[in-house]
């Protein structure tokens, strides 16, 4: 597909009809001009025209002047059609936002949970709820999704939003976010990569995210669910400040303590 008619179709997503956008893309290219030569340049039908012409004109982006030799036809510039269009949009959603927050019904009580599939609908999601952080956002994270979601990340941080948590991973670039000690014996032990997200300590992500496409989280915004996932962060990052205040000889006692407690949890 050429770039005019991608460009056509980008036009018709924003509410022009294939005509509508057709005629407007060719009066910028030469202007002005008449009914029939705006026809002959275009490929829109002389039997519809004036009808495009008259829509494009209702939505302002076509101006008419009468003259001795009859009507012509002026566009109005790119600068001020992008200017109309995100001014029409946003009061759009802002309407859409007004009448949908009434009609929702929410309550206190109103836990949820929603499964998310995907790697890319994820991130999507994801992206949606960094962007929507008021005040904090603490993390369980590996480096590879950190990669892909720094850029909401670094979005927030210059917000003023607080990030706190674990970072799997040896080039940890945030300064409140703990690198998980014993990165060489967990990146060999763990056949998957997890992901914990908390927002604002209200909603959460959670799940696998090392599987591609077949990568499956949860969101929730159930306070139990968000406060277990909090004490499991905290309690990780307990344990690995403590690990790294011990002497090298006492640490490895501590580290072969807790191997051994948890080849006992996980033995049959």
């Amino acid at each position: 597909m050429d770039n005019q008619l991608i460009l056509i179709e980008k036009m018709k997503q924003v509410g022009l009809n294939q005509y509508e956008a057709k005629a407007y893309l060719k009066l910028l290219e030469k202007w002005p001009v008449n009914g029939y030569a705006l026809s002959k340049n275009s490929g829109v039908p002389r039997s519809r025209v004036y009808e495009v012409l008259d829509g494009l004109a209702k939505k302002q982006l076509v101006f008419e002047k009468n003259t001795e030799n009859g009507t012509i036809y002026y566009p109005l510039e790119p600068d001020l059609l992008v200017k109309k269009l995100k001014k029409n949009y946003e009061s759009i959603i802002e309407h859409v936002k007004k009448e949908t927050t009434q009609l929702f019904v929410n309550t206190k009580d109103q836990y949820e949970s929603k499964v998310i599939t995907g790697r890319k609908n994820i991130f999507d999601f994801i992206g949606l709820l960094i962007e929507n952080a008021n005040k904090r956002i603490d993390i369980s994270i590996w480096k590879e999704e950190y990669k892909d979601l720094e850029k909401y990340f670094n979005d927030a941080i210059n917000r003023g939003i607080k990030i706190k948590g674990i970072y799997f991973g040896y080039d940890n670039k945030l300064k409140d976010v703990l690198t998980h000690r014993r990165l060489g014996t967990y990146l060999k032990e763990k056949d998957e990569r997890y992901i914990i997200i908390i927002i604002d300590k209200k909603e959460a992500i959670t799940g696998i995210i090392s599987r591609g496409e077949e990568s499956q989280v949860t969101w929730t915004n159930d306070f139990g669910a968000i406060d277990i996932m909090e004490d499991y962060i905290v309690h990780d990052l307990m344990i690995n400040v403590y690990s790294s205040m011990l002497s090298e000889d006492s640490r490895e006692k501590y580290e072969t303590a807790m191997d051994q407690v948890r080849k006992n949890f996980f033995k049959d």
